[in-house]
């Protein structure tokens, strides 16, 4: 069931564009990884610039996609790489 369950979340969280590239977070690798279990999904962004702008859009969107999957109770987003990782996913995650 969490395979399933993942593979859901990933094609919900891939209509979430990078705004500046408009291709999907899913085909450009800044969704680096997807993990569901007990229906907590836990995705990982990594932005492709440390100091990008949009990253807290992008989480924001992915997550709001993700909390739409049946099944999911609970999305947590965890940045990588990013300059303000600590106080974006200290905010996205409240």
């Amino acid at each position: 069931m969490s395979d399933e369950l993942r593979n859901e979340v990933i094609k919900a969280i891939a209509v979430v564009k990078d705004p500046h590239m408009g291709v999907s977070i899913v085909d450009m690798g800044i969704a680096q990884a997807v993990d569901v279990e007990d229906g907590v999904a836990k995705i990982t962004i990594k932005p492709t610039n440390p100091g990008c702008m949009s990253v807290t859009r992008i989480a924001a969107d992915a997550k709001a996609q993700a909390e739409k999957v049946e099944g999911i109770e609970k999305v947590i987003i965890t940045v990588e790489g990013h300059a303000m990782a600590d106080s974006i996913n200290e905010m996205i995650n409240k």
